[in-house]
């Protein structure tokens, strides 16, 4: 499988305290906006901190790692060679995104991602 980018989804329970610390207390750069949410330059990583998928039940990352593949389904195929959990096949989504989800032995959420090639995220919007 080869990842072509990544970026940490974050789901806190206080959305604006978060965008406070993540954007004025360390000053990192916005990358993009949309409703409910905001994504963060991080180095060479980004960090998205979502207002929509916070539980109120106590846990240890209340996110998901979100990482881009060329190919879901062959990533998919793969992943089930290897003996992985696939948490939710994968499929378009409404939003036309092609995801899967898996989780890493933690439990932790991970998201891979197909973009087609006409979806509004491969066109520059400046």
């Amino acid at each position: 499988m080869e990842v072509l980018s990544s970026r940490t989804i974050l789901r806190p329970r206080d959305y604006d305290a978060a965008l406070e610390f993540y954007g004025k207390t360390l000053g990192l750069a916005i990358s993009r906006e949309y409703p409910g949410g905001t994504v963060f330059f991080a180095g060479q990583g980004l960090i998205e901190i979502a207002g929509h998928g916070a539980s109120d039940e106590p846990t240890h990352f209340a996110g998901a790692l979100w990482l881009q593949v060329r190919d879901v389904y062959d990533a998919e195929a793969e992943l089930v060679l290897a003996g992985v959990e696939i948490v939710r096949e994968a499929k378009q989504e409404p939003w036309g995104l092609h995801e899967l989800w898996i989780a890493d032995p933690d439990g932790i959420p991970i998201v891979l991602v197909q973009i087609p090639p006409d979806h509004p995220i491969r066109r520059d919007t400046r």
